[in-house]
């Protein structure tokens, strides 16, 4: 009986231990995964978009804070993708078009940056433009040229990107909106078209009621 006691016991602490130690992996239960666990610390952070200098298929460049006063909803891609990013495109596609017309291109712009800049010229960037319908004005599609400076940028948002070897990254995927001061705002699921598209519009349509 007393062992069995013992046991029970014994039980209990590895069990009580081990859902301590869940609650402290998983940020209070809330992060089950890495990924999640980024996003949450991400929003916690809400770090300022950094100051990178962009080349666009017009071969205009800039820095990102051409911007600042205006929402930017951003993507990160690479056109010689076959598998995540022609959706991930696609569905910003979708949100683009649910944005009421009088807030795109005044109130917000949409962005997709590569990764992949050596590939990724403004010919062929405006060429994967062209896919998607992207005018190029309002929905830009460019890349940052400088290593350093499109590592610093993967590093504060948070975008995972890892060289095969062969040509092709593995990477994660997100909707990221900037706010009008440049720091980052939101982390959304690009595959929950509909939440994003009302999560910009509950944002913009606040603006205009402030």
């Amino acid at each position: 009986m007393a062992n069995n006691k013992k046991t029970l016991i014994s039980l209990i602490v590895v069990l009580v231990f081990g859902v301590l130690l869940f609650y402290i992996g998983t940020d209070g239960f809330r992060a089950y995964t890495a990924e999640t666990a980024r996003v949450i610390q991400l929003l916690e952070d809400k770090p300022k978009f950094p100051e990178v200098m962009l080349e666009d298929s017009n071969e205009e460049k800039y820095p990102i804070s051409e911007f600042k006063g205006s929402y930017v909803f951003i993507t990160f891609m690479y056109t010689a993708c076959g598998t995540i990013c022609p959706i991930l495109e696609m569905n910003m596609g979708q949100v683009y078009r649910q944005i009421p017309e009088e807030y795109v291109g005044e109130d917000i712009t949409f962005l997709s940056i590569s990764f992949d800049p050596e590939r990724d010229d403004p010919e062929t960037l405006k060429e994967y433009m062209e896919l998607f319908y992207a005018d190029g004005e309002t929905w830009r599609m460019a890349r940052v040229n400088d290593d350093g400076e499109l590592q610093h940028l993967l590093d504060e948002i948070g975008v995972i990107v890892i060289p095969d070897g062969e040509g092709d990254f593995a990477h994660n995927s997100a909707f990221y909106l900037v706010d009008r001061d440049g720091y980052l705002m939101d982390v959304m699921d690009f595959t929950d078209v509909d939440a994003a598209a009302e999560r910009v519009i509950s944002i913009l349509e606040g603006d205009k009621g402030d």
